[in-house]
């Protein structure tokens, strides 16, 4: 079954000798991106999707979130507006809750959060593990992701739980947890930060992960210069999130290493922190992405174009520069060269929009753009 869309007013691919088209046509065939060019020269295909001068641009490519939980941290939210700083602790206030769930109900949320993200443009997204930090409920949650998306990520070493002496805590989390989670995960985490865990723990978390097969990327430089982003360049990690306080030493190691820098501006948005200067990362020579962080207490939001309409606004990227981190900067983030673009080849996953250009999405903040959205079934 093939599928061409024609009178595309404005085609998004990310082609390095003509990244953004216009009157353009895309043919998709056997769920991949079969060929680009003129509208008027489009193929004939089994299906015709007139596009009638809308914005097709690639799908989101979500590479930060946490959507496995179970519980409500709204008044923690409220709180903060009314000037409490965030510190890492109220991550334990969702693992209570979330060890009380059913698998079942952790699954309806999950999915229900998912359907959130897909309706709103996303079509590839990692989920982390992280409010379970016992054996049981973190396979749990790692098993509940797998059967939503390929990108899961075990994050044991989210924070040390309350009364559990933390050397003890690292020797499970790098034992017997896991061994149980790891069959279910791609790649392993470890919130480096004061209040969780110093350099050398994060750095006995993911090696031991790395030994086990899975592949490193670190939560680094959230609350405030720390270890972390230079922890990742050191170990290969394919991402730094965060990044939020950065020294001219941190950009110059991403620079230089190739460790994408993860920009979660949903999180300043919700804990009143700075946000971070993509403009002096992108400057630098920094790759870039951009992701939700969507969780239920720092950045409770499923919209990757809210994310892109305050990089712009806060953070010093143009509307273009933030669309390609939300896309294909969360490709490179998670190591995927299928997705975040839409050159020949490509899955074709990508978005319709109700707009002549994907200037809108930063234009039009909070409006629902998205026309179609389309996932290949490959």
């Amino acid at each position: 079954m093939s599928t061409a869309i024609r009178g595309i007013g404005e085609l998004v691919t990310w082609d390095d000798d003509q990244p953004i088209r216009r009157d353009a046509g895309l043919v998709i065939d056997d769920g991949r991106v079969a060929w680009v060019g003129a509208s008027a020269d489009t193929p004939a295909a089994d299906e015709v999707i007139e596009a009638d001068g809308a914005a097709v641009i690639p799908g989101f490519v979500d590479s930060h979130t946490h959507l496995v939980f179970a519980g409500d941290r709204a008044e923690e939210f409220a709180a903060r507006m009314a000037g409490r700083r965030y510190e890492a602790g109220g991550i334990r206030t969702t693992v209570a809750a979330t060890r009380a769930a059913s698998t079942e109900q952790l699954a309806a949320g999950a999915e229900a959060r998912l359907a959130e993200l897909r309706a709103q443009g996303t079509t590839t997204v990692e989920i982390k593990s992280g409010y379970g930090l016992d054996v049981a409920t973190e396979a749990r949650l790692l098993e509940v992701a797998a059967a939503l998306t390929p990108e899961t990520t075990y994050l044991g070493a989210h924070v040390v739980p309350s009364g559990v002496d933390p050397d003890a805590y690292i020797a499970l989390v790098t034992g017997a947890m896991l061994e149980a989670c790891a069959p279910h995960a791609k790649w392993i985490d470890v919130f480096c930060e004061t209040g969780a865990f110093d350099a050398d723990q994060a750095r006995t978390v993911l090696r031991a992960g790395q030994a086990a097969g899975l592949l490193p990327r670190i939560h680094a430089n959230q609350l405030g210069y720390g270890p972390g982003v230079q922890l990742a360049c050191e170990v290969g990690a394919a991402a730094a999130d965060h990044c939020t306080y950065l020294s001219d030493a941190d950009v110059a190691a991403l620079a230089e290493t190739g460790v994408v820098a993860g920009l979660l501006p949903g999180v300043e948005f919700s804990t009143r922190h700075p946000y971070p200067d993509a403009r002096r990362l992108l400057d630098a020579g920094v790759r870039v992405a951009i992701a939700t962080d969507c969780n239920p207490g720092t950045s409770y939001t499923s919209s990757m174009s809210f994310c892109i309409a305050l990089a712009v606004r806060e953070m010093g990227l143009t509307p273009t520069e933030a669309l390609h981190a939300a896309t294909q900067g969360g490709a490179w983030s998670l190591q995927r060269t299928d997705v975040g673009h839409l050159r020949l080849g490509a899955r074709a996953d990508l978005v319709v929009l109700n707009a002549p250009s994907h200037l809108h999405l930063a234009y039009r903040p909070g409006v629902p753009l998205m026309r179609q959205v389309v996932r290949a079934a490959v």
